[in-house]
């Protein structure tokens, strides 16, 4: 095995320095949640438990991500660019790989948008589906006891208890008539926690939540709280949003204007639809609010119980996002068309709209390298270790920085127990200085690409295409991308554009064709 990477003397002495055991690590990732879906980052939705732990904690104002779900998973948990670990994580160590050799008991509930089973790669325990996306209350595509046939889409999934995923687990029927992903993921989350409470060992939760991805799902008294929240339309809950975040601090209006919303082309303004119509585009966002206020809800249920068991004070919690919200409808192999919208047998998305909605202010959605597809939020909290802050950290971080950061605080040798046989030098950077109130040392720009997007983040300086045609950004004075420079400073954009090209080449060991490699399209 070649190993290029070990962990620096200065990150030990860091830990010698918090005096304190090694602490239990929770990573909390939601799916497609916008920037300003949460009540911290500017939203109405009610999400007090993220909010508890963002006063509590630091927050970060640009936090970035790969504008994909199974490309950020990839990143988060190599702390790699996922173009250097394709879709098995090749020639890469996950989290698990290097926490369990250091002590850890490791649990992965929700989510694995991958091939591999967790338990293949580090992880003690594994509860979820092995997949992209799947129907809230019936993963499979039979119906379940008492329930009409789910609306789905046969895409390969696969649902797994630990290593019991054999193929007929691609048709998963929950017999409980309670089930709901969100509620699941978190149900199995807690008994591990109450299974292995005594063992003496600090835990590492990855929880992989599929909420609030399509299809759009939800519990109806969830959904009832919101009613009559969105009846007056995108532009006045964007509005509405972008003067929260004002007085939050999050956004300075001076360097980062509210763009004008792109309109969807199957969805026109919201004066321009008819009272049907506005009445059904109001309901989708209820059940998108209900979905993430489910999420909160769940969230509190794991941080209850972690303080009952003593263990709140010394765990070190991740709240993040995969990227920014979808504008896309997705193709369905099988819906009831007149299945009331959130149910079993409806499958909706929300649509362009809505999703600038969520990235207020910022530009664009998901499977772009534009604001809106790759700044998400990040809460961090450690009250053990971390100082609460009312301020904002506003320096760019990205999801490669998780597994440094987990390597900073739990003494972990890279690459623990992974059997791969080359395994790259870490492309992220330690966040315990950000933690602290310190400036960040990143030496080497941000890279994005996903499909025909892609960006460098260098500094103030931020190059990003959609397409052929390169756009320029001053970000320290153009938050929202509304001003583009390329013209005025055509040698920045030159030596950015060059700077991508050697990481693509680095990455991918090919020259940049214009084609990326075969990348997921289904979700």
């Amino acid at each position: 095995m070649l190993v290029l990477f070990s962990l620096p003397a200065v990150i030990n002495a860091q830990i010698e320095k918090t005096k304190i055991t090694k602490p239990n690590i929770l990573i909390i990732l939601a799916d497609d949640l916008g920037y300003s879906d949460i009540g911290c980052y500017g939203g109405e939705i009610k999400t007090p438990n993220i909010d508890r732990l963002a006063a509590r904690g630091v927050k970060f104002a640009q936090m970035y991500n790969t504008a994909k779900c199974s490309p950020s998973r990839a990143s988060m948990l190599t702390g790699l660019y996922y173009q250097r670990t394709n879709a098995d994580y090749t020639n890469a160590a996950t989290i698990g790989e290097v926490l369990r050799p250091a002590g850890y008991n490791t649990f992965w509930s929700g989510k694995q948008h991958a091939k591999f089973n967790p338990v293949t790669r580090g992880f003690d325990r594994y509860y979820g589906m092995i997949g992209g996306c799947e129907n809230h209350f019936n993963p499979g595509f039979s119906a379940a006891p008492g329930q009409p046939v789910p609306a789905h889409k046969i895409a390969g999934n696969k649902w797994a208890l630990d290593d019991k995923n054999s193929p007929e687990n691609s048709n998963y029927i929950p017999q409980d008539s309670k089930f709901y992903d969100t509620d699941a993921f978190t149900d199995r989350a807690l008994t591990w926690l109450e299974q292995y409470k005594n063992d003496n060992k600090p835990f590492f939760l990855y929880m992989a939540y599929t909420a609030p991805h399509w299809p759009l799902q939800a519990w109806p008294e969830d959904i009832a709280k919101y009613k009559g929240i969105y009846d007056n339309g995108y532009e006045a809950v964007r509005q509405a949003r972008y003067k929260r975040q004002i007085k939050l601090g999050l956004i300075d209006p001076k360097i980062a204007p509210l763009p004008p919303m792109e309109i969807g082309q199957t969805k026109p303004k919201w004066e321009s639809l008819s009272l049907e119509e506005r009445k059904k585009e109001a309901k989708l966002m209820e059940i998108y609010a209900a979905m993430v206020d489910r999420l909160d809800q769940n969230i509190g249920r794991l941080l209850k119980q972690i303080e009952a068991q003593g263990q709140l004070e010394n765990t070190l919690v991740f709240f993040l996002s995969d990227n920014g919200g979808c504008a896309v409808d997705p193709k369905v192999d099988y819906l009831d068309a007149n299945a009331p919208l959130g149910s079993v047998a409806s499958y909706p998305s929300y649509g362009q709209n809505w999703a600038t909605v969520s990235d207020t202010p910022l530009r664009k959605w998901k499977t772009t390298s534009h604001e809106g597809g790759i700044n998400t939020p990040l809460i961090v909290n450690w009250p053990a270790a971390i100082k609460a802050r009312k301020d904002w950290n506003q320096e760019p971080v990205h999801l490669i920085d998780i597994m440094p950061t987990v390597l900073a605080v739990s003494e972990s040798n890279y690459p623990g127990e992974s059997k791969e046989t080359t395994i790259p030098v870490s492309d992220g950077i330690s966040l315990l200085p950000a933690l602290k109130g310190e400036k960040l040392a990143r030496k080497s720009p941000i890279f994005y690409q996903f499909s025909k997007s892609a960006a460098v983040r260098d500094g103030e300086w931020k190059l990003v295409r959609l397409g052929p045609n390169w756009e320029l950004y001053n970000m320290n004075k153009d938050r929202t991308e509304t001003n583009d420079l390329i013209a005025q400073h055509p040698n920045i954009a030159k030596k950015m554009k060059m700077q991508w090209l050697a990481w693509w080449k680095d990455c991918t060991k090919t020259e940049w064709t214009g084609k990326a490699p075969k990348e997921a399209k289904d979700e």
